[in-house]
């Protein structure tokens, strides 16, 4: 076996394909500097979401909806996807996002607030999955928050889990790689999750609670 596995990433990045909603999705990112889910992170989200066909998610980290679409795209017919984001104009271009790909506002609820207030203040146990892709520095207290909002059988999806591919390398020392390294550590030594790492975009963490 092959140590050098890039030629099988970048082929795995490229075998994602989008239409023109997740593409304008993507253009209205990059006007606002925001760093969306690859294409194929999107594509394992929209089948996570099919497989484990969720009522009830929470997304932390709203963007411009790249995620959020994908999400969409994946869960059945009448659930609910809660997104909450601190900018109000990526939470405009996702609704503008949601819209445009044929979604009632009654499948989406968009909430403007700091992650760290608002999910303390949903139901415990009452959502199917959870999914963050926010600020590194306060990744390990979504965490924990979004493991204690999760059903039994829930799943909990942490984007960026390798950080640009510095969490393998234990000389990396930089704070946010400290951070995102120690978040992986911490939900694989969880007794009530399973848990698995892929190397989908800039790395994904599955955790699902038994």
């Amino acid at each position: 076996m092959t140590t050098d596995k890039t030629t099988s990433w970048a082929y795995c990045e490229a075998y994602a394909t989008e239409d023109e909603t997740a593409f304008r999705a993507r253009e209205r990112s990059l006007a606002l500097r925001l760093d969306p889910v690859t294409p194929a992170s999107a594509a394992l989200l929209t089948v996570l979401a099919s497989s484990a066909r969720p009522a009830t998610v929470v997304e932390v980290g709203t963007g411009a909806g790249v995620s959020g679409l994908a999400l969409l795209r994946g869960m059945p017919a009448e659930s609910v996807l809660t997104t909450i984001d601190t900018d109000i104009r990526a939470l405009r271009a996702a609704r503008d996002t949601f819209r445009e790909a044929g979604f009632e506002t009654k499948r989406t609820r968009t909430i403007s607030g700091a992650a760290a207030l608002v999910l303390p203040r949903l139901t415990e146990n009452a959502y199917d999955m959870v999914f963050v892709d926010a600020d590194v520095a306060n990744t390990a207290e979504y965490v924990i928050e979004g493991a204690r909002l999760l059903r039994r059988g829930g799943m909990l999806v942490v984007n960026d889990a390798l950080h640009q591919d510095l969490v393998p390398q234990p000389a990396q020392r930089q704070e946010e790689t400290v951070i995102m390294r120690e978040v992986v550590r911490t939900l694989r030594d969880e007794p009530r999750l399973s848990t698995a790492v892929v190397p989908t975009g800039t790395g994904m963490l599955l955790a699902v609670r038994r």
